[in-house]
């Protein structure tokens, strides 16, 4: 699952990044970047480290997946996996064009999963694409992780 992301410099409009870009994730109070697990840039296929963030939620809480404007214009999905990233629980179609994505937290039935925004595949890397995963965990749920944030203390 990667995704293509090839960043073009304008003229007159300064540099941007030469790689791919990360994702931004925001549950509540909480803004994540997200890195890529794997890319294709210049129809060369990338993986990177695991970097995974994990973000505590609460139930009912409204998580927002923004994807960088190329990702957008490619076309991408929302892939839902369960705590360890094996099992494909479902996929959520995004919009043709659309940037951002909402899902609420209890939509997705285990209280620990993770959320894997995928750019549509193009034909540089043979079918290989970007992915951008990120963990969430509800009140009673396990990643085996450290979350990289916690939801803020009920008052």
């Amino acid at each position: 699952m990667a995704i293509p992301a090839v960043v073009l410099l304008l003229a007159g409009c300064g540099s941007e990044p030469s790689g791919p870009q990360d994702v931004v994730v925001e549950a509540g109070p909480q803004r994540v970047q997200v890195p890529p697990s794997q890319s294709c840039v210049d129809g060369e296929r990338q993986q990177f480290p695991p970097a995974s963030p994990i973000v505590e939620v609460s139930p009912g809480t409204t998580i927002r997946l923004t994807v960088p404007e190329a990702v957008a214009e490619n076309g991408w999905d929302v892939q839902v996996y369960d705590e360890q990233i094996q099992e494909r629980l479902g996929i959520a179609e995004v919009d043709p064009g659309a940037a951002v994505f909402e899902v609420d937290s209890s939509d997705v039935v285990p209280p620990a999963f993770y959320l894997v925004v995928v750019e549509d595949a193009g034909e540089e890397c043979e079918g290989f694409s970007g992915a951008w995963p990120v963990g969430f965990l509800r009140a009673g749920g396990d990643l085996g992780g450290t979350p990289t944030s916690s939801a803020p203390p009920q008052g």
